[in-house]
């Protein structure tokens, strides 16, 4: 299609095989809109296309994803309020005409399997490193481990003494998010093996809402051993969670955190084992150039004895 259609706080860019969103910048656009600047939408991430009158002489088009298909939406488990739904385009009444076009344009670009949920993430979710400041400390994600550093004006007893957390992606199964507009929210991590703190919580990417909490579990079977103790009950009391208050945590910085965690946490367990490198035989002439320009390395200075000897001994080894 290669169009655009301007909306109240977005505009939607048609190409070929998605939409991209870009979310507009000023003081009334929802935040989340703002922290997400843009999202592409592959149309095969789509299940339906919806056009609805909207408030106050407006209409929404709305292009509602397959389950599974957005990590965003998937750690949200239905807890975003409409306005802050960015697959949601609101425009003025007159441009309804515009938007069926649009809506059936798109409709007839879904494929066969957009009635049935996504195997895996087809929409990226914000891109670590991301921090955000909750009520008992702060939690930051590089990409491969989640930290939580604790405030000692709002950390429980028990967290000061479990101390500051560090969590490796590898050993997470999934994350809990409760959005900070309910009574009490937080964001939890679900180590590998451990129950969930939610007696209906399930298995897969399907979340189960308890006392109003996404539980999202990636994996389909425990992993690793289990805990010698069950899990806190609270959530400010436990060494894997932070809470929210008021002010702290807000959907805008917690829900991407949350999104970009539980990809992370889908994407190291669907990546392969990597091959030992003593397993690999490698060619003798490119163990004898690498051991060369070791040796000139050494000659120059650059590679210490110790360095030296190491190197070439693993060289060796993979003969």
């Amino acid at each position: 299609m290669g169009d655009v259609l301007a909306g109240i706080h977005a505009t939607w860019e048609f190409d070929t095989d998605s939409v991209l969103i870009r979310f507009e910048r000023g003081i009334r656009t929802p935040k989340l809109f703002q922290s997400l600047r843009e999202r592409r939408i592959p149309h095969a991430a789509l299940s339906s296309v919806t056009l609805t009158p909207g408030k106050r002489g407006t209409v929404v088009l709305h292009a509602v994803p397959r389950p599974g298909a957005d990590p965003l939406l998937e750690a949200a488990a239905g807890q975003l309020k409409d306005g802050s739904d960015p697959y949601r385009l609101v425009l003025p009444a007159e441009r309804e005409t515009l938007a069926e076009y649009y809506a059936d344009e798109l409709r007839a670009l879904l494929g066969p399997d957009a009635a049935e949920p996504a195997e895996r993430f087809l929409v990226a979710a914000p891109e670590a490193p991301m921090h955000f400041k909750a009520y008992d400390g702060r939690a930051s994600f590089d990409g491969d481990r989640i930290s939580f550093r604790w405030f000692w004006t709002g950390a429980s007893t028990a967290k000061w003494k479990a101390g500051d957390q560090t969590f490796p992606v590898s050993e997470l199964s999934g994350v809990e998010w409760r959005s900070p507009e309910a009574f009490d929210g937080y964001l939890r991590l679900v180590p590998r093996g451990a129950r969930s703190t939610d007696a209906g919580a399930g298995t897969g990417l399907s979340p189960v809402t308890g006392n109003g909490a996404a539980v999202l579990r990636t994996d389909t079977a425990p992993a690793g051993p289990r805990p010698s103790a069950p899990r806190p009950t609270q959530a400010d009391q436990d060494p894997a969670a932070v809470i929210f208050g008021l002010g702290y945590g807000p959907v805008h910085e917690s829900l991407p955190f949350a999104a970009a965690v539980l990809e992370s946490v889908r994407t190291k367990q669907s990546t392969p084992a990597a091959v030992p490198t003593s397993a690999v035989r490698r060619d003798p002439a490119d163990i004898a150039e690498r051991i060369r320009h070791l040796g000139e390395l050494h000659q120059a200075g650059l590679v210490t004895d110790d360095e030296f000897s190491a190197k070439k001994a693993q060289l060796l080894s993979e003969l």
